[in-house]
């Protein structure tokens, strides 16, 4: 039976989406990135090698699994090709299973400088972007005078909208931000070169999505960052510049929202979150120190550090509202081992008030206070449990009151980086 399933963040990123869609590949045709660009890092550990894709969708480590990226992911033409040189080295063959929709937005250089220029102009404002042009890209995509990969295929047209658009951008770059220019000439030989190499990935992921279908196949959505990043539902202005939730899935790749039949959110036993922005369960003390260098958070990306607080029930209940998820999958259960208590937030505090939701905008959410419920920790570890019944009793407990605040199932269960280090209990495409 076809099976449509969308596996989305919670958070603000980085739950281990990459190791999760990995796993439930094996049951998958194919996979699809939807939105984001190359500033999403999913992190493969598969018999300890340890491999980080940051455009290629994460069923590429299956050789019988297609990859497809939708029309709503921005491409860095050049990083998707080293992405597939470097996996070519270590003896995976992509390019015979790799489509992309000609509709994706191009990242050009001048839109890495953009990005760079105005967060630098921020100073202590600066919203933690990566630096890689995705939000300037954007841009130009709802002003409508982006290039996109089908421009890529005709030279001459791509060749007079680049020197249009790159006039607008330099204007800017050094009137402004008194950056220096982007060279037009460099520019464009720069994209004819790539054009000889990525012509033949370029295809209609939409038509194939729908064919895929109809011949009762079964299809990953693979999300990017994390829901409350979303440029819509989350910590405004401190987010990505697309749509992280399950919706963008359908958009995003061309296919009728009536096709997806599961929404699996990804969520860290506790919570992480790369660069500026409102976390009100954030943690400075010994605790935070032990979940981050337990977890190794750094990011995939940019290697940043990551802010470690505890889990917060309030912020996933917006997730679940606004994805419709059906059930969760907790991630690195394991890095809670050996901490005597660990603490749920459940509600917030804001101005007198408790509210069970968080509000909208950074400013708000920033003015946040924490209510927490304490549980008893666990001293025998997590690490690498197979089956529900292997978990300490005060593990499944945590466990357990997870599900009863979020009024959901806990589906999935990962106890380490490895692919197998996982209990299913319930399988989304089964």
């Amino acid at each position: 039976m076809s099976r449509y399933v969308v596996l989305l963040g919670t958070q603000w990123g980085d739950e281990g989406k990459g190791k999760i869609v990995d796993l439930l590949t094996e049951k998958a045709d194919a996979v699809v990135r939807f939105q984001g660009g190359h500033n999403a890092g999913h992190t493969l550990v598969i018999n300890g090698i340890k491999t980080v894709l940051h455009l290629v969708p994460s069923g590429a480590m299956r050789p019988e699994v297609e990859c497809l990226i939708g029309n709503g992911v921005v491409v860095n033409v050049e990083q998707l090709l080293k992405e597939v040189r470097e996996l070519e080295e270590i003896g995976i063959c992509i390019r015979d299973r790799l489509m992309v929709s000609p509709a994706c937005p191009l990242i050009m250089p001048h839109h890495i400088a953009l990005d760079i220029a105005r967060e630098a102009a921020r100073g202590e404002g600066a919203i933690g972007t990566t630096g890689r042009g995705i939000g300037p890209c954007y841009e130009d995509k709802v002003a409508r005078r982006g290039l996109r990969l089908a421009d890529l295929m005709r030279p001459d047209l791509f060749a007079e909208k680049l020197r249009s658009v790159m006039e607008y951008h330099n204007f800017a770059l050094e009137r402004y931000f008194g950056a220096e220019k982007v060279d037009y000439r460099q520019t464009l030989d720069q994209a004819m070169e790539q054009k000889e190499m990525i012509s033949d990935l370029i295809d209609d992921v939409s038509t194939r999505l729908y064919r895929l279908r109809r011949q009762g196949r079964s299809v990953m959505f693979e999300g990017a960052q994390g829901m409350l990043l979303d440029v819509d539902h989350g910590t405004y202005p401190y987010v990505t510049s697309s749509n992280t939730t399950a919706a963008a899935a359908a958009v995003g790749s061309g296919i009728g929202p009536l096709e997806l039949d599961h929404v699996l959110g990804i969520v860290k036993a506790y919570t992480t979150r790369v660069g500026s922005g409102p976390f009100p369960t954030e943690l400075f003390d010994r605790v935070g120190r032990h979940l981050g260098d337990r977890g190794h958070e750094f990011g995939a990306t940019t290697g940043r550090p990551r802010r470690c607080g505890w889990l917060d029930i309030v912020a996933l209940r917006r997730t679940a509202q606004v994805c419709g998820l059906s059930a969760l999958c907790v991630t690195k259960l394991d890095v809670m081992d050996g901490l005597e208590t660990v603490r749920i937030c459940t509600r917030y505090e804001l101005d007198a008030q408790e509210v069970d939701l968080p509000p909208y905008g950074a400013e708000a959410m920033a003015r946040c206070r924490p209510v927490y419920e304490e549980l008893p920790g666990w001293e025998r570890s997590t690490a690498g449990a197979r089956s529900f019944d292997e978990l300490p009793a005060n593990a499944r407990a945590y466990l357990d009151r997870m599900s009863e605040l979020c009024e959901l199932p806990v589906d999935i269960v990962s106890t380490g980086a490895e692919r197998d280090d996982t209990i299913i209990l319930r399988h989304p495409f089964d």
